[in-house]
């Protein structure tokens, strides 16, 4: 019996972070203006992260908030929900409590399947992990 609850304990801390590496965040209104699509947590090493758009909506730029300790952004890519991609290389730190530059995404305003992050939080002297947050630019202008 001890043997299944430890299992079973361990099936759910091993789910548990799987959910949590996501984190996925859902477009809750469709006003105009910037939107949180998704948000992650960052490692000391190099790392390749993966943020999927749940909800299809469309954005125009995109762009990131960094909290807690600052990131070294290498590139990142954008899949939109049409198949095809945008690479952009991006080789510039982000301060922590920072935001990056606003990125304009080719063809106007898109639906977007994921973006695709390459990166790592920097040193810091409270040694702690970035957070970064994902923000869309929703303009809405296939409405106007």
């Amino acid at each position: 019996m001890y043997k299944i609850l430890l299992v079973i304990l361990l099936a759910i801390t091993g789910l548990e972070g799987t959910i949590n590496a996501q984190n996925p965040q859902v477009v809750l209104n469709d006003n105009d203006g910037w939107q949180k699509i998704g948000r992650t947590t960052v490692n000391f090493q190099k790392d390749r992260d993966v943020i999927n758009i749940l909800v299809s909506n469309k954005f125009a730029a995109i762009k990131f908030q960094v909290q807690d300790a600052p990131v070294d952004l290498k590139e990142i890519e954008v899949f939109y929900s049409s198949g095809d991609t945008q690479k952009i290389q991006i080789n510039f730190p982000i301060k922590a409590e920072g935001y990056s530059r606003v990125i304009d995404l080719n063809g106007g305003e898109r639906n977007l399947k994921k973006i695709v992050f390459v990166y790592k939080t920097l040193s810091n002297r409270k040694d702690v992990k970035a957070r970064v947050q994902v923000w869309g630019l929703k303009t809405n202008m296939d409405k106007k």
